[in-house]
């Protein structure tokens, strides 16, 4: 701890202070977006790349979803297994290894020439890739209380935001300059990189510095999740405790939800513009960059919101988010395709009411710090669970009623006020 300015805990707050706490906390933070950044290479290549990929290999629009639905199992399943395991074995150490271990299977992919030597490998990706999100987010939930998390998880959403569009700028760049091929060799060396340097930076908790952890209010939800009991954390316990609170499920299945939509959209917008609006990958790519981009702009400014002016609740940005998204979506079944302009800016748009939701902060907010890894990848399991569903659906509905992406995109619609209906019920 450092002797000049000691973190201490002031009468009526909760949040430590001192200059080297404040450090290692946004180190934390920074660290992890910057890390985060490179991410993505490793695990949506296919999206920006998937015109090319479909006809370089002949897949049809089912061996697209065969391909994204491994992808997005592999990663859900993961999910399951390395937010508990990080817990257990070391936070930062965990995301390292799944970021060496990403550019490994993304490199394997690259070589694939039918749709298991393809499909196989992805969903591997997906499932060591998984270990970059759950235990980063727990990471900083170690050094960032609920009362700021809103806003540290609003830096998070744009890093997400923005590793989706370095990843689309990156992999349609070497896709349309080397091919599809080149894509997943090479800028997912970069995962690898930055999850090392990553390693070095960051520490697990403040304890590993010898700082004292800040203390939540013992009052409030968190506070109560805070003093579970030593049993509830071994083992299992987390997870029964997580999946026996019904606030909780219901956070999961919004994510779900959720993510029908946001990876709905990433999956099948290129092909829709690329097919449908008869655009060039270069102008398909350059129209489709704008969701990334909607992505990028919207989590700061949500999480700001949250914590600065709605007390740290989380659900009225969350309800905005499936409102205004289900009302771009309406709007993208019925305009022309053809027209860029109007694409990219309904993508805009969309990406960015997507980005307004905080469910991940109100995942970590119900299970405290001391489940904050399992809590976050169980959440991420059904987002990635029910994501996997939709490029399977939607690729059976397109290839046997002949591309009715109107009823794709309506559908999306309607899963946005579904979700929104749940989040109602959750009152945190």
């Amino acid at each position: 701890m450092s002797s000049e300015q000691p973190a201490t805990l002031p009468t009526g707050d909760t949040r430590p202070t001192g200059t080297e706490y404040n450090q290692w906390k946004l180190r934390a933070l920074f660290g992890f977006v910057g890390f985060y950044i490179f991410v993505y290479m490793g695990r949506f290549a296919l999206w920006p790349a998937a015109p090319l990929i479909k006809d370089d290999l002949g897949f049809t629009h089912v061996e697209i979803g065969i391909v994204n639905a491994a992808l997005l199992w592999g990663f859900g399943l993961g999910d399951l297994v390395h937010g508990r395991m990080a817990e257990a074995y070391g936070l930062r150490l965990w995301v390292m290894l799944g970021a060496i271990a990403t550019s490994v299977f993304a490199v394997i992919t690259s070589f694939a020439n039918g749709i298991w030597s393809f499909a196989i490998p992805w969903g591997f990706a997906g499932f060591v890739n998984a270990s970059a999100w759950a235990p980063g987010v727990a990471l900083i939930t170690q050094w960032w209380p609920r009362t700021q998390r809103g806003r540290a998880m609003g830096v998070v959403g744009v890093a997400a935001g923005g590793a989706m569009l370095t990843m689309w700028m990156v992999t349609g760049w070497v896709a349309s300059e080397w091919g599809w091929r080149a894509a997943f060799r090479y800028p997912p060396l970069l995962i690898a990189v930055a999850g090392i340097v990553y390693f070095l930076v960051v520490r697990d908790r403040p304890s590993d510095v010898g700082l004292e952890p800040y203390e939540e209010d013992p009052d409030s939800y968190t506070g109560r999740a805070e003093v579970a009991s030593s049993d509830h954390l071994r083992g299992f316990g987390p997870y029964k405790t997580l999946m026996t609170n019904w606030r909780f499920v219901a956070a999961s299945h919004v994510k779900g939800l959720e993510n029908v939509v946001r990876y709905g959209l990433t999956t099948w917008v290129p092909i829709y513009y690329f097919e449908e609006g008869g655009l060039s990958i270069e102008s398909t790519i350059l129209v489709t960059v704008a969701l990334p981009v909607g992505y990028l702009t919207a989590p700061l400014v949500s999480g700001y919101i949250s914590d600065k002016f709605l007390g740290s609740r989380r659900r009225p940005m969350t309800l905005a988010s499936a409102f205004i998204s289900s009302l771009v979506l309406v709007t993208i079944a019925f305009a022309p395709a053809d027209n860029e302009f109007l694409g990219a800016g309904l993508l805009l748009i969309g990406g960015f009411a997507m980005s307004l939701t905080l469910i991940a902060a109100t995942a970590v907010d119900i299970g405290g710090r001391h489940m904050a890894a399992t809590a976050s990848g169980v959440l991420d399991a059904h987002g990635y669970a029910y994501a996997g569903a939709q490029a399977l659906i939607f690729s059976i509905i397109l290839d046997a009623s002949g591309s009715p992406w109107e009823i794709v995109f309506l559908a999306m619609a309607v899963t946005r006020l579904v979700s929104a209906g749940i989040i109602w019920m959750v009152r945190i």
